[in-house]
């Protein structure tokens, strides 16, 4: 775990309801890679603002926006959960957004439950939901996709490629992320 500023927190903003103990484990997984507390709290009731009729699809971007904005002291960063489905203009959906080196990120349970085995619907999903958490947070403290097949940041074009990625940073990563967070607490 990262030694960050204990004075920060992520803030872990659940648009839906979903079963809490997910947001417990992704709270947990979140302060082993960044070393930062975490904090459930609804910031947006409804994301309705960013649906697009002509999609059938919500604006990820508009999202992120309007988080961006919510974001106080001794807030850092800003992980909003939804259960819509995303889309940015250039794609078909994704399974999250983040503004890079940002404040603010999100990840859709949408497309995260699909083709799991009814033996491992529940864990199969919850492993899916922090890894889309932690790739798309690692955004927000300027990680870029990464190559390495196993590594979180890698880009997922399918569940399939979200399930072959292992829950953690390569070596590479830890590094960049390390010096971000240490750059991060210089600039306070």
């Amino acid at each position: 775990m990262l030694n960050a500023d204990d004075s920060l927190q992520i803030i872990i903003s659940p648009t839906e309801t979903i079963d809490a103990e997910i947001y417990t484990l992704i709270g947990q997984n979140i302060q082993q890679t960044f070393g930062y507390q975490t904090e459930i709290k609804p910031l947006l009731h409804n994301v309705n603002f960013a649906f697009n009729p002509l999609r059938s699809q919500y604006h990820s971007t508009l999202i992120l926006e309007k988080l961006a904005g919510m974001v106080s002291s001794p807030t850092t960063k800003i992980l909003a959960i939804t259960n819509v489905d995303l889309f940015i203009p250039i794609l078909t959906h994704v399974y999250g957004e983040a503004q890079l080196g940002g404040t603010a990120c999100i990840v859709s349970t949408y497309r995260l439950k699909e083709d799991l085995s009814v033996m491992n619907i529940q864990q199969g999903f919850a492993d899916r939901i922090i890894k889309e958490s932690i790739h798309e947070l690692g955004h927000t403290f300027n990680l870029r996709h990464c190559r390495d097949t196993i590594c979180i940041m890698h880009y997922c074009r399918s569940v399939k490629d979200v399930d072959r990625k292992s829950a953690q940073l390569c070596r590479y990563c830890k590094v960049l992320l390390a010096d971000e967070i240490k750059r991060l607490k210089e600039k306070q």
